[in-house]
């Protein structure tokens, strides 16, 4: 079950279940998470399309093996996709598998919207929420200021948790 929407409601933000109708979308989303980056390659703009759509369906295939039992949803506002949510309840927390906006909604405070609720959620089922972050993606800053501190270095990626613990809220 998503998690309520208390603070994401204020900015008009619904979440659903993702079907195969949404593939398209989230191929387009993803790329969008990554086109500046790779457009510093300086390859043919066919080929960056071409890489990042290998790329999408490389990230799905993982996602659909490894975490088959997150819930999948999708963003939306006014009726709109703007986005999508995968997370994963286990036994002590959440995992956010991902979490990403379309580039116009991004840095209004809708993904942190987003991430308090879920956060608001577990903590109210004593569980903590965690996420893995490429070091040097910025959304790091987001979840330093909602509480996530880094608690395994995982190469490239850090393991980043917060919410409540059995000793009390971290």
């Amino acid at each position: 079950m998503p998690p309520p929407l208390k603070a994401a409601a204020g900015f008009g933000v619904t979440l659903r279940p993702m079907d195969d109708g949404d593939l398209p979308f989230v191929a387009e989303l993803y790329a969008s998470t990554r086109r500046e980056e790779l457009a510093q390659t300086g390859w043919p703009a066919d080929v960056q399309e071409a890489f990042l759509r290998q790329q999408h369906e490389a990230q799905h295939s993982h996602y659909s093996l490894h975490h088959a039992d997150a819930e999948w949803l999708i963003v939306e506002r006014g009726g709109a996709p703007i986005g999508r949510l995968y997370l994963r309840e286990e036994p002590q927390r959440f995992h956010v598998v991902d979490i990403s906006l379309l580039p116009e909604s991004r840095g209004q405070g809708v993904g942190g919207s987003i991430l308090r609720d879920a956060i608001a959620h577990a903590n109210s089922l004593g569980k903590q929420v965690s996420v893995r972050v490429e070091k040097f993606n910025p959304a790091r800053k987001l979840y330093e200021r909602l509480g996530f501190r880094v608690i395994e270095d995982q190469g490239i990626y850090d393991l980043m948790m917060t919410g409540c613990r059995p000793d009390g809220p971290s």
